[in-house]
Parts: C-alpha cells; structure tokens; sequence
C-alpha cells in the first residue's frame, strides 16, 4: 500500500518541478526579449536620429520657437523591418513622433512626401521650390491657401477635400496635393487636418537624403488651428 501511494505522490512532484521549471524558463526568456526589445529600440532610436553636426549647422534656425529638424524612413524598406509603427515613415509635427498612428502629419514613400492618412482627415501639400524656410510667412505664395482654408465640419464636405486632394487642384496659382515628389533644397508647404487631435499649418525644407534613402528636413509650424471636430 505504502509503494501505491508513494509513486503518484513522486511523479506528481516531478510534475511540479518540471512546471517550475518551465515556468522559470519562460520569465528567463521574457526578461531576454524585453532587454533585446529595449536594446532595439535603442539602435532605432539612433536610426531615426539626425546628426549633431547637422544640429549644429542649422542651431540658429532651430533656436526659434516652433521649429525642428527630422529624418523620415522611406516606408517600403523599412514599415514592418522597425518596432516604431510606420517603419519610421511618418512623423507628427505637433506630437514629435515617428509612431504612426498619433496623428501623424507627414510621411515618406515611394520618393514622395504624403499627407492625409486616415479616416477623414485631409491634407494638402504644395512645393514653394528652392525657397529659404526662413523667408516662409503665411503670407508667402502657396501658404495664403493652406492657412485660410476653412476645416469642414461635416462628414460629406470632409470626403469631398479628400477626394479634391487626392486628384489635386490649383487655387490662388499654386497646386496642391496629397503627395509630391521628395527633393533636396526643396522647400514645401502643408495643411494637416486631424479630427479630433489637431490642425496645423507647416513649412519644410529637405536638406539631405542619405543612402538609406531616408531623408532629412528642417521645419517651422505656421500656424496652429483649433482641435478640428467633425459632425456625422
């Protein structure tokens, strides 16, 4: 009888140690990801850095109020490759992250900067050329449109813009659009319409594409809209 009792007793010890065991092996293994996943994030991080010398050259401009200056991935080589949502590919002026999803403002695909991405939001672009960021006012030609356009507050009105920048149009003798081919000392002019999270009106010009294909850009934000709120 002692040996009936004894045996089960044991196998159902060695069960739980193996249980342990495994147990123990998969917190070893979680804390391993979590640090290669903090590791990533790191190396993303510089990644998706502009360098100091670049910093430098442009800290007059960057000393001023509302400015900055950022690197965009191109999103067909690196959405899915990076942990950042995006691959990198988007950037949100008024949030400054790279983490799509948080309306974001900008993106870079297919040798073209984009705007409007989601539900009904709407976004214009326009290319000002090979004109000092610095002499960009809301009064410069191509930005008197962005900064007087009214956001709709209807839904119907919403898709209509969208459908309007999706083709492209002209108005006030500038053309705008939802993308536009990506060039160096080009300066460009958007409108970003975020229902819900944020409106803004913004100057950039791209000042180097490195071999990456990933490109960086100084900015200015023009003029700051009312959180835009849509109605069915």
């Amino acid at each position: 009888m002692h040996f009936r009792f004894v045996l089960p007793l044991a196998c159902a010890l060695a069960c739980l140690l193996a249980v342990g065991a495994l147990a123990d092996d998969r917190g070893k293994t979680e804390k391993k990801i979590a640090s290669l996943m903090e590791k990533l994030r790191s190396q993303e991080a510089k990644l998706l850095s502009v360098s100091d010398a670049d910093k430098a050259t442009h800290a007059s401009f960057l000393s001023q109020s509302d400015t900055g200056i950022t690197r965009l991935m191109p999103r067909e080589k690196y959405d899915g490759f990076l942990l950042t949502r995006g691959g990198g590919a988007y950037f949100s002026f008024v949030r400054l992250t790279h983490e799509y999803g948080f309306g974001s403002d900008l993106s870079l695909e297919q040798s073209n900067f984009r705007v409007m991405f989601a539900g009904a939001d709407i976004g214009f672009l326009t290319n000002l050329g090979n004109t000092p960021l610095e002499s960009v006012t809301l009064e410069s030609a191509g930005v008197q449109f962005l900064s007087s356009f009214v956001a709709p507050s209807k839904l119907s009105e919403a898709r209509e813009q969208q459908q309007r920048a999706g083709t492209g149009f002209e108005a006030l003798g500038s053309a705008y659009k939802t993308n536009t081919p990506a060039a160096i000392n080009t300066t460009y002019a958007l409108r970003s319409i975020n229902y819900n999270d944020s409106d803004v009106v913004v100057a950039f010009r791209a000042i180097r594409q490195d071999s990456d294909g990933s490109m960086v850009f100084l900015w200015k934000i023009l003029k700051r809209f009312p959180k835009p709120l849509l109605e069915d």
